[in-house]
């Protein structure tokens, strides 16, 4: 089968239906589909050739679903896993051999798992040899103490959605600061994804015109934006659609998710940076 030619990849979305087994411990179930055709008819419509499948967080460990999505596209499609910390080095081969390329930690709402434990230290081990990163979901202010304990591990993190700033203060938060000052390790990377899940409203302005931008209740996701381009630069910096945006679908919607990108970052060269060769790496899809 000859390979598909990365013009972009969406590093961050998500496929589900209604009735599969949910995760003991959730925040929340949506209560609609989220189907693998609809989304790739967002990539076609949009120019972008990969996308990057997350488990949700709702469907815990159970990964099936996603994984026979994956399976139905390897070329096209790769994904990011949920494990429990005692997966075994078989599992993690499977799955290796499914596409998948990261696990996830989405830690909202939950304790701060004991990082230093030998079972998260065995499962930290396994993640580098295969190559996969770690996946951070936590709000900033605690994003300091989880980098603090994992970056010893050798793994590559992948912090999502922006790393989570307070909503009131944005790029002045200082937790959001020390997300900045790990941009030395070389070893963290961001996802410019999400910005409606660290606003004041929840939502956001009009993409594509920025003097409306400037006007809304949310300008700091501009100026979290490009303190994350100066500090990471776009060789660790990716975007994600969020895609179907749970909990916020009727706010905002792929199209609007994707322009946002074109304001955030003007330059084009930066932005194919972070829309194909930095996600080409990161997602082994060359």
């Amino acid at each position: 089968m000859p390979e598909i030619a990365i013009t972009a990849v969406d590093s961050h979305a998500h496929v589900f239906v209604r009735g599969l087994p949910l995760a003991a411990q959730r925040r929340h179930a949506p209560d609609y589909d989220a189907l693998l055709g609809d989304y790739l008819a967002h990539l076609d419509r949009h120019g972008i050739s990969h996308g990057v499948l997350v488990q949700p967080s709702f469907l815990g460990t159970d990964n099936h679903y996603f994984l026979d999505a994956i399976g139905q596209h390897p070329q096209r499609l790769r994904g990011v896993a949920m494990v429990a910390p005692e997966a075994g080095e078989d599992l993690l081969a499977a799955l290796d051999a499914q596409g998948v390329v990261g696990i996830r930690l989405n830690l909202v709402g939950l304790a701060l798992p004991d990082f230093a434990a030998p079972r998260w230290q065995t499962l930290l081990a396994r993640v580098r040899a295969l190559g996969w990163h770690v996946e951070l979901h936590r709000d900033a202010q605690d994003l300091p103490a989880i980098l603090q304990a994992l970056l010893p591990s050798g793994c590559a993190l992948v912090v999502d959605h922006f790393g989570r700033p307070d909503p009131q203060r944005g790029a002045d938060d200082p937790a959001f600061a020390a997300l900045l000052h790990a941009a030395d390790s070389g070893r963290v990377w961001v996802k410019l994804s999400a910005a409606y899940r660290h606003t004041r409203s929840g939502r956001l302005p009009p993409a594509g015109r920025s003097a409306a931008l400037a006007q809304q209740d949310e300008p700091q996701v501009r100026a979290t934006a490009a303190a994350l381009l100066r500090a990471f630069g776009p060789e660790r910096l990716v975007w994600g659609s969020d895609w179907p945006h749970t909990q916020h679908q009727d706010l905002t919607d792929f199209a609007h998710s994707r322009a946002l990108l074109d304001d955030w970052v003007p330059d084009a060269a930066q932005r194919r940076t972070i829309l194909a060769d930095t996600p080409a790496a990161l997602f082994r899809f060359r």
